[in-house]
């Protein structure tokens, strides 16, 4: 029906690249404990979906250890209007064109430039993120305690603002760059019980749109806005729906 009426919808895009090397094409992607439970979860394959899922929740908990990471971002501009910007390129350092820099022990990294919705954040896991607006949302959830994480994460089932914690920081921006330190503190194959036996032994999982990609050094995210063009109609506004949900 959208393909008749001509309801199209422009996209923004991701590319995710390490050492100047294209890895993916995505729209949104975890590190730390959403890249650790998804790999978790690869494992046990013969399980059901949500078993799976629950288990490598239930699992990544247990092991919760947070990652010692540097993180660069270029915030968004101040320009509301994203075609204005690219013609007007010598206007960016006006805008708060300067990367930006924060380091420390993060439990988990979220990229999203899409809100995300699924059965455990009925909302999206970033609800005020659009399509197409030419930005994307950096959510860090720094080192706290097992049982305030298990708050937050609970907080993504419910009406109730999850990012309203000391430990949570969001930022909208363009670009980002993420810099595991070491995998002294972090991500261990051997740890889980993988038989890895190919160069990515030691690199870490990543969660992009649901699928584990490994890098072992820096991941480049930059956005490409409107970059596909898709049949589509008008997104309904979740802002103000009334949702249920006890998946955590």
């Amino acid at each position: 029906m959208h393909i008749i009426l001509g309801h199209i919808r422009s996209v923004d895009v991701c590319t995710f690249s390490s050492a100047g090397k294209l890895l993916c094409f995505g729209f949104s992607a975890m590190f730390g404990f959403g890249g650790r439970t998804l790999a978790l979860a690869e494992k046990y394959r013969w399980m059901s979906p949500s078993q799976r899922r629950d288990f490598a929740i239930i699992k990544a908990l247990a092991k919760l250890k947070p990652e010692d990471c540097k993180i660069s971002f270029l915030l968004a501009g101040c320009s509301q209007n994203k075609q204005e910007r690219k013609s007007q390129r010598s206007a960016e350092s006006d805008c708060g064109g300067h990367w930006q820099t924060i380091q420390g022990q993060f439990l988990n990294i979220s990229i999203m430039a899409m809100p995300c919705p699924c059965s455990m954040a009925p909302r999206g896991f970033t609800p005020d993120t659009r399509l197409h607006n030419g930005s994307m949302a950096l959510r860090v959830v720094r080192n706290t305690t097992r049982s305030e994480f298990v708050k937050h994460l609970k907080r993504h089932s419910s009406v109730k603002n999850q990012f309203n914690f000391p430990f949570v920081e969001t930022y909208i921006i363009e670009e980002v760059k993420i810099h595991p330190k070491s995998n002294s503190n972090g991500y261990s194959p051997q740890e889980e019980g993988g038989n890895h036996t190919t160069a990515s032994e030691h690199g870490f999982p990543w969660n992009v749109d649901g699928d584990l990609m490994e890098a072992a050094s820096e991941v480049h995210i930059r956005l490409h806005p409107r970059l596909i063009r898709l049949y589509g109609g008008s997104l309904e506004e979740m802002n103000d729906c009334k949702v249920a949900c006890d998946c955590i």
